[in-house]
Formats: structure tokens, C-alpha cells, sequence
């Protein structure tokens, strides 16, 4: 039975679903989940965990993600990318657009600013999936969301070609983020319609695509029983929260049985989340949390044992 966590480069044509359903049957395991969707015409970096590891995928997903992604100027879609109906289209002529003025609204979007999701997106609205109500042509009010852009920056040349611009993007940014909707939303504040044509996860969860392992590889090795190596452990999947180390027996046993705490038998508490960690073997023993109720209070969240 395999624990961990394993990077898996994802191919375009294949769903996060696909991938998952690919591997329980090469592994021989039911208990195995992706850390966040990509969709179909995505490639690159998908973080699974596997066995006791799909305890921590939700805080893989909190760690970031990294994207290369194509802009195209000229022309908005249905679905905000390549695979969608055209919904918009007008001719952008040689030189229309210049790198001053690209550069300068791409700029505006780094920090925490405001995304409506895309219709044909898994976002829940009154219990349906958004994609669900575009399917029968619905309409309904989509959230507005926070989302937090760390970087963002133009990658390319502006490249102008059969009326349209094209460039490229580099993206590094928090769980939630639409590359596609950001593509728009840059042609917006350009004033010009807009789809994304081209996307990449390079970077999730702390894994980057020189790590990650094809479909085939991960076959190869479980064959070869070679691939437990390749196996991240349930700590790096919780290397986003903050760690207090135990050496004292009595207290660690405490914690594997899942007790209360008072805040002020520890120090340096500053966050709601963290891990209490086996200072002798630096294993994950729990994740505990400020008592909601109970502010001078710690409760057990996740226990590892």
C-alpha cells in the first residue's frame, strides 16, 4: 500500500478525474485524490496524494500554484479559453497594441483583487456546478471572489498574427484563480475582447514539472517496485502551516490521542492552524486548532497516528 504524495505531469486531452481514475487502477488502491482541478486542455503539474496522504490535499492546495499562459487579443469565447465559441471578435491591426501598454495593465492585477468565475467552471452556485447551468443555457449571478496574484509579468514579445495579438504571461498565485478569467480581464481593461489560448501549471503545491512523473513512468516503476522512492511524505504536504516540535513523551502521546491543550502551555502561538511535530523523527503527529468557542483553548483538527 503506497502513503504519499506524488507530482504527476498531466497530459492536455486528459481530465484531473482521468488522471485519478488512471492511477487507481495501475496503483490497485481506491485511496487516491488530486490537489485541484485542471482542466482538460491544461497541462502540466498535478499534485496526487495517495493512501493516509489524502488527509492533507486540501493543504497542498492552500501552498500556490505557478502558470505560463498564452493571451490572445482580439477575440472572446464562451468558456474564456481556446475551446470555447467565438463571442466577440475585432481585427487588431500591426502595432495596435504596444509593450508600455500591455506591461501596464498586467501590472495592475498583482496583489488581492476581485474574479467572477467563468460559466463553464466547477464553481458551486445554489447547489449546481456554474458548468452545469451553461450546459442548458442558464443564466445565474456568479460570485464575486478574493484572489491573490503574487506575480504576474509578460514573458514574450507581442506577436501579431491574422488580426489578433498573442503574448505570453508568467502567473504565480493563490487557490482560486482563474488563468483564463485573468486573460480576459486583461483584454478588458485594454478595452478589446479576449480569451486565454495556451495554459501550463508549472509549479503546484511545491512540486514543479521537473519532478513530475507521465502516467507511463509512474506504471514503470510500480512494476518495477521503484516507486514508493518517488513518494513525497504527508510533511511536505504540510509545509504551508506553521510546525511546534515535541520532545517531551507524555506530551506527544497527548497529542496522538487527540486531547485539548491550553494555549499558554506552548509558545510562539501567533496562528489559528499549525502542526505539532515529533522532534525525535520529524513526523507530522497532528494539525491543531484555536478552539473556536475557547480562544485560550487548542483542539485537535487531524491527528496522524
Amino acid at each position: 500500500m503506497y502513503n504519499g504524495i506524488l507530482p504527476v505531469y498531466k497530459d492536455r486531452g486528459l481530465t484531473s478525474h482521468d488522471v485519478v481514475f488512471k492511477l487507481r487502477k495501475i496503483l490497485k488502491t481506491k485511496k487516491v485524490g488530486h490537489t485541484g482541478t485542471l482542466d482538460p486542455e491544461v497541462s502540466g503539474v498535478l499534485p496526487i496524494c495517495i493512501g493516509s496522504a489524502t488527509r492533507v490535499s486540501d493543504y497542498v492546495m492552500e501552498m500556490g500554484k505557478s502558470y505560463e499562459a498564452t493571451v490572445t487579443i482580439g477575440r472572446s469565447t464562451t468558456t474564456e479559453d481556446q475551446t470555447g465559441e467565438t463571442v466577440e471578435y475585432q481585427k487588431i491591426e500591426e502595432n495596435e497594441l504596444t509593450d508600455i501598454q500591455v506591461d501596464d495593465i498586467i501590472r495592475q492585477f498583482e496583489g488581492t483583487i476581485e474574479q467572477i468565475p467563468p460559466m463553464y467552471s466547477s464553481v458551486k452556485v445554489k447547489g449546481k456546478r456554474l458548468y452545469e447551468y451553461a450546459r442548458n443555457n442558464e443564466t445565474v449571478e456568479r460570485p464575486v471572489r478574493n484572489v491573490t496574484i503574487k506575480h504576474i509579468a509578460r514573458t514574450s514579445p507581442l506577436r501579431f498574427k491574422d488580426g489578433e495579438c498573442h503574448f505570453d504571461i508568467s502567473v504565480n498565485c493563490g487557490k482560486g484563480t482563474y488563468i483564463r478569467t485573468l486573460a480576459t480581464d486583461i483584454g478588458s481593461k485594454l478595452g478589446l475582447p479576449a480569451h486565454m489560448s495556451l495554459l501550463t501549471r508549472v509549479q503546484s503545491g511545491g512540486f514543479d514539472l521537473e519532478q513530475s512523473l507521465t502516467l507511463e513512468d509512474i506504471r514503470s516503476l510500480h512494476e518495477h517496485d521503484a516507486l514508493q522512492d518517488k513518494l513525497f511524505p504527508i510533511e511536505y504536504g504540510l509545509k504551508g502551516l506553521p510546525q511546534i516540535n515535541i520532545d517531551n513523551e507524555q506530551i506527544k502521546q497527548r497529542i496522538l490521542n487527540g486531547q485539548k491543550f491550553y494555549k499558554k502551555q506552548f509558545q510562539n502561538i501567533t496562528n489559528d492552524q499549525f502542526v505539532f511535530v515529533d522532534d525525535s523523527t520529524q513526523k507530522a503527529m497532528a494539525i491543531y486548532i484555536v478552539h473556536p468557542d475557547k480562544p485560550d483553548e487548542l483542539k485537535p483538527k487531524k491527528v496522524f497516528n
